[in-house]
């Protein structure tokens, strides 16, 4: 008999494992609302729908560049330009099969085995679960309302003195998940300086831009070259199921990641490129979406304290709430599950994004249909009362 490696013994991804649980339950014929999971409740822009059936139709849908099609490639070239005034090469932009082959990617690329790698704590799961499978050292920092719920110089250079070793790389989100903050230009700007100041790889996680409600958005490009910029179709632009992302290289950087992108995933799809394409141009029908999930913010907002939930961070960007629920529960793992058992509404236990205080907090993705999010909130409501 062969033994699994090492590698997969990393936690699961529980947000999944919840939305399995709810597929599995609603498959049964219970009512289940999903607040697990990241998921728009909307589809994929007309445009990009119409792009893609007109390609089945009348296209070959085959290989394309590793790097992607040199048409998306300038389209989000061009993205830049418009939307942060950055002129930028299209050699630079690397398409991937969605954002997660892009993770893969820069950590494979950047680092080697037992390098450290820091992220932010509460932070998105998968970002400390392939570090971990793929051999990296993860260095967790607390980021609270005492550093802005971000990472800073200073909290950089504290975790480096505190584990005694230097700092490979650092990964930052924003807007982020599961807290929702925003973090600015000017704290952009010192991560940049910092990083390049002490040789450190800076990753910019900005897979839920177009999505703020509050503060500066900002994309990492605008304060420095020296950076790998991971970005995304699935959240603004409600193309989950398409695996289609994206990155943004140094140009120095491009060859190596393109060298391994050519054996890992050949190319990506060729029918989420040509939708891709056509939805970056889409924007009045998705700030009609996010619209929607402004009014379920606003709504989650105002419910959550009511209900007894105190919320643990900002709602700046994104679309989830991050919420203290140690009025209830010192275990939010089994409280997700009676929650799902009992009333058929899901939602992501904190331990997903933090396995030292997360047993007090859970994470509600307010993504989903307004008559949704208002009928679990209701839901839960009348559960705790």
């Amino acid at each position: 008999m062969i033994d699994l490696s090492k590698r997969s013994a990393v936690e699961p991804f529980h947000a999944m494992d919840v939305l399995a649980e709810a597929t599995r339950r609603r498959h049964a014929g219970h009512p289940v609302i999903s607040m697990a999971v990241g998921q728009p409740a909307h589809p994929a822009p007309a445009a990009a729908l119409e792009a893609a059936r007109n390609a089945l139709q009348h296209g070959r849908i085959g290989y394309t560049d590793a790097l992607g099609t040199l048409s998306l490639r300038k389209a989000i070239a061009r993205h830049y330009e418009k939307r942060h005034g950055i002129a930028l090469d299209p050699q630079r932009v690397a398409v991937t099969t969605g954002s997660s082959a892009g993770f893969n990617l820069a950590f494979l690329a950047l680092f080697d085995p037992g390098d450290c790698v820091a992220i932010a704590r509460p932070g998105y799961p998968a970002y400390r679960n392939i570090l971990a499978a793929l051999g990296l050292t993860v260095v967790e920092v607390e980021a609270n309302a005492d550093s802005g719920f971000t990472l800073t110089p200073d909290s950089l250079a504290r975790a480096a003195a505190k584990i005694g070793r230097p700092l490979k790389g650092v990964l930052l989100a924003s807007p982020a998940n599961p807290t929702g903050t925003v973090t600015g230009r000017a704290g952009l700007r010192a991560l940049a300086d910092y990083c390049q100041a002490e040789s450190i790889a800076f990753i910019s996680d900005e897979i839920y831009h177009g999505l703020t409600f509050a503060g500066e958005e900002a994309s990492a490009l605008e304060v420095t070259d020296e950076v790998i910029v991971i970005n995304s179709f699935s959240k603004y632009y409600c193309m989950t199921g398409w695996r289609i992302g994206w990155m943004v290289l140094p140009a120095d950087k491009v060859r190596g990641f393109e060298r391994i992108a050519q054996s890992l995933y050949i190319s990506p799809p060729e029918l989420s490129q040509i939708a891709a394409e056509a939805a970056l141009d889409a924007h009045e029908e998705l700030d009609g979406y996010k619209a929607a999930y402004a009014a379920n913010r606003e709504m989650l907002l105002k419910r959550l304290p009511e209900i007894g939930f105190s919320i643990a961070s900002p709602m700046d960007g994104a679309f989830y709430a991050y919420a203290d629920v140690s009025r209830f529960t010192n275990d939010s793992m089994a409280f997700a599950r009676r929650m799902l058992a009992e009333i058929n509404v899901a939602a992501t236990p904190g331990f997903d994004f933090d396995p030292l205080e997360g047993h007090r907090t859970m994470r509600f993705s307010y993504a989903g249909a307004e008559a949704d999010m208002v009928e679990a909130m209701d839901r839960i409501a009348r559960w705790l009362a």
